[in-house]
């Protein structure tokens, strides 16, 4: 079997250039916090007079309520490999104030030109809703997709990561809104004496937050769909790359103007389109998001063993990683034993292996770039530098997650069908064995590492 160094070649020196004060990362940071915090300034600004200011404390206090829900289901959805609290703050913090200040100046702009050029305000009104305001605000919400896909590579592996990023946008952008609109029928209540189970802002609360919270993030899922589809295709395919996120940000585009539009088909379009349409989809996308969850629990216990064989891991850290009840179970057991940062530690270590986990399982599709070999190896360092507290916690969670199976003839204790492994499936000190030829058939460039020489043992 062939094998490559356990380093590969490091590139001449070359002698340091200083970048330009614009590539610099604070500097760019600094813009993007700068950019964001004008807009929600602006964004305030716009709703506050719109509603007033109780209104928009009313419509601030009963926004809120749904986000906390939404954001939790995303992050659940996103608990195989998590991804860094920095995007999820961007990208809420992006629908929030910026596509939302877009939304409304191009929303206001374009309808206000639609009804001066035709005389007609109410036929303004609803080609605003139904075509100008779908094309505006997921053009606008699917800009923070299409930044973290581009400056955030490593961070977008797959579905999954499209879903959760563009739902946390999407949940932002819903939130603004729906500020916006509870104020505004606040405000309504107000001038026309309005109040209880009957007002204009309970309707507004039943239709906006207890029906349909789901609405935007389900419009701009598709969009995220596109770009994690995009993700999992192989470098080669560069039109597919192109083609796919454009493809599911039309897609959302034209659910969203089903949705805005339902009312104009009828007294009762809007919940035919909710019942007929909205629900289904969002149990249908629901679904795709959990099996997708699911297949890359599968992914991760089928790349590592051949990280098994080649001492980096022990053979119980496959199943254990590949199991979402075992991967809190090991986090609990560490916590129990060791305390919280020994948790952290295990829950990193699993971050770290399942993020190893897809980069071989895009490596064997053919995705992998070309930073391959020097990010496994980034990855391998960082599992071995914290064995030893995650992996004794991953073995109890194996060992206590694992279904009961009858030793094989000849062997009594688990791990022990590993030759040269401990009670638990350790790797002793001292050379590795060589894997049995033909045992397992790498793809082509992407052979795992041999343990460098000073953590053997």
């Amino acid at each position: 079997m062939a094998t490559c160094p356990p380093y590969p070649t490091r590139p001449p020196v070359r002698p340091r250039t200083h970048p330009h004060w614009w590539q610099r990362a604070w500097v760019r940071y600094g813009a993007l916090v700068t950019l964001l915090a004008l807009s929600g300034l602006v964004i305030l600004a716009l709703v506050r007079e719109q509603t007033g200011t109780q209104g928009f404390l009313v419509g601030l206090g009963l926004a809120v309520l749904p986000v906390p829900l939404l954001l939790a289901a995303f992050r659940w959805l996103d608990r195989v490999e998590p991804g860094p609290w920095r995007n999820l703050l961007f990208c809420f913090a992006w629908g929030a104030c910026a596509a939302a200040l877009i939304a409304i100046v191009a929303n206001s702009f374009a309808t206000r030109w639609i009804a001066t050029a035709t005389a007609d305000p109410s036929g303004a009104d609803t080609l605003g809703a139904t075509v100008i305001a779908p094309v505006v605000e997921e053009s606008a919400k699917a800009a923070a997709v299409l930044l973290v896909f581009l400056f955030r590579r490593r961070d977008f592996s797959g579905i999954v990561d499209g879903v959760v990023i563009a739902g946390v946008t999407a949940t932002g952008f819903a939130f603004t809104e729906n500020i916006l609109y509870l104020g505004t029928a606040f405000g309504t209540d107000q001038l026309t004496g309005g109040s209880g189970i009957a007002s204009v802002t309970a309707a507004t609360f039943f239709v906006r937050i207890v029906m349909s919270p789901f609405a935007h993030p389900l419009f701009t899922v598709l969009t995220g769909i596109g770009f994690g589809i995009a993700a999992l295709s192989a470098g080669r395919h560069r039109l597919r790359r192109a083609l796919l996120p454009l493809a599911g940000l039309l897609l959302a585009m034209g659910v969203h103007a089903l949705w805005n539009g339902s009312a104009a088909f009828g007294e009762y379009g809007f919940f035919a389109v909710y019942a007929a349409f909205m629900v289904p989809s969002f149990g249908l996308l629901t679904w795709l998001a959990i099996w997708t969850r699911q297949r890359e629990l599968g992914a991760v216990r089928a790349e590592l063993p051949v990280y098994v064989l080649a001492g980096w891991l022990s053979p119980a850290e496959p199943h254990a990683l590949g199991s979402m009840r075992a991967r809190r179970i090991a986090r609990q057991h560490a916590r129990r034993h060791a305390g919280k940062e020994a948790a952290r530690t295990v829950a990193r270590y699993e971050a770290y292996a399942t993020s190893l986990a897809f980069l071989r399982h895009r490596g064997r599709r053919g995705g992998a770039g070309a930073d391959f070999a020097v990010r496994e190896r980034q990855l391998l360092e960082a599992l071995w530098q914290r064995r030893a507290v995650a992996r004794p916690a991953l073995d109890y969670a194996a060992r206590a997650t694992a279904p009961p199976v009858p030793p094989w003839p000849g062997h009594g204790v688990y791990g022990a069908a590993y030759p040269n492994h401990g009670a638990y499936g350790y790797a002793p000190a001292g050379p590795l064995p060589a894997p049995s030829p033909g045992h397992y058939h790498a793809p082509h460039g992407y052979l795992p590492y041999a343990p460098p020489h000073p953590y053997r043992g």
